[in-house]
């Protein structure tokens, strides 16, 4: 059957940058791209992470190359976008899921040291990738920013005022950027995951997850990293030429559920 639509939904042979991508949301990430043919700039703190999903992805006869990255070190962040961009020949996604949290009470000793951690990592360092790639962006056909926020950044949870407050953040900034980049063709989206499995919900024991997810979500359990993958993805299709400044909440029904 020939096809009806012009549309290319296809983003294989593009270059991506994965922050945060040693484990949980952003692992699935540069698995799922890599698995439809993108190659992956594969980025985190830890060497022994980034290599473990480097070599996870060579296995299955994919494309990746790993740096250690800190988001919160602006040089190190122009470096390693520069050198992914040249290893691979041009850079056409950007995904900040770089990643920590540090709950603090208000009146907490070390309150204003993880306020301050919080927002570099969380809101500040997205705004350093996002500088570092614009100048390659800008060469893309189909240049695609896809921020990680959270269902915090429509609510909130105790002693988690700096990660409250950033999540909140990076839903405006997304917003802003879309405005400003919008010229450049350059869209600017916001995926917002719920509870997930991953290493910031792992100390979490299974049975207090399973009386959570049941009480708050529609879908009644948590939910699993590639499913957040795939939501990313779908922001960076060729085709979502559209869609700019949006926040996609994946959740299970989180936000949505009254009682």
């Amino acid at each position: 059957m020939a096809r009806m639509s012009k549309l290319d939904r296809s983003v294989s042979g593009k270059v991506a940058i994965v922050t945060g991508a040693a484990s949980g949301m952003g692992r699935a990430t540069a698995r799922l791209f890599a698995d439809e043919g993108v190659k992956v700039a594969v980025t985190d703190l830890g060497r022994d992470g980034v290599e473990a999903v480097v070599a996870e992805i060579g296995a299955a006869g994919g494309a990746a190359r790993g740096w250690v990255m800190d988001v919160r070190d602006g040089a190190g962040v122009a470096r390693v976008v520069a050198q992914a961009a040249e290893h691979f020949g041009g850079l056409d996604i950007v995904v900040n899921n770089a990643g920590a949290v540090f709950p603090t009470p208000i009146d907490g000793a070390d309150f204003e040291e993880n306020w301050c951690k919080s927002l570099d990592v969380l809101l500040t360092g997205q705004t350093r990738v996002v500088r570092a790639a614009l100048p390659f962006l800008r060469r893309s056909a189909s240049p695609r920013i896809v921020n990680i926020a959270s269902t915090e950044g429509f609510g909130a949870t105790k002693y988690g005022s700096g990660y409250t407050a950033a999540k909140h953040g990076v839903i405006g900034l997304t917003r802003s950027l879309a405005v400003e980049l919008g010229s450049e063709r350059i869209t600017v989206n916001c995926v917002a995951p719920g509870p997930i499995h991953t290493a910031i919900t792992e100390a979490i024991p299974d049975e207090h997850k399973t009386i959570f997810a049941k009480r708050r979500t529609a879908l009644g359990r948590y939910g699993d990293p590639e499913e957040v993958a795939h939501a990313i993805l779908n922001f960076c299709l060729p085709a979502m030429t559209f869609v700019t400044g949006a926040v996609l909440v994946v959740d299970g029904g989180l936000l949505v559920r009254n009682a």
